[in-house]
């Protein structure tokens, strides 16, 4: 992940966002993508889950080696709510790992980022979350 360096911070977070490429984490680290229900990573994020990270072909939902997946093909934004809520709850009873979230739901399932990133909110307070610079942008104008 070479851009560690540009968003460490003194806040105690680790990382103030995830980095626009990740092509290795560190034993403690996590992958955090968008999937479909049915495991089928066959593009984007999610590809590069199952080929780098550990990411389990036909398994669409939760931990996977060092990669954790979010559904975000099923249906509207609705769909998609408990999926997130359910990763932050297990981010905030997993605080020895560091979740890198990417742009889920931004790519092949043609969400924005103004509609996933309030989604995420929850996660502002965890030390061990960091989002995507644009959902930062949306969640907190100005800040970043």
């Amino acid at each position: 992940m070479n851009a560690r360096n540009e968003n460490s911070n003194e806040t105690g977070k680790r990382y103030l966002f995830t980095p626009h490429h990740i092509d290795s984490l560190l034993p403690d680290e996590v992958f955090v993508f968008g999937s479909n229900l049915d495991g089928y990573h066959g593009g984007g994020a999610a590809r590069l889950a199952m080929d780098k990270f550990g990411a389990i072909y036909g398994q669409g939902v939760g931990l996977q080696g060092q990669s954790y997946a979010i559904p975000t093909m099923q249906g509207g934004i609705e769909t998609i709510v408990p999926y997130v809520d359910e990763f932050i709850s297990f981010a905030k009873q997993h605080p020895d790992k560091f979740f890198f979230v990417t742009r889920i739901g931004c790519g092949i399932a043609g969400f924005t980022d103004q509609q996933i990133a309030p989604l995420f909110k929850g996660a502002l307070e965890l030390e061990n979350v960091a989002l995507p610079r644009s959902f930062l942008e949306v969640i907190k104008p100005g800040t970043f």
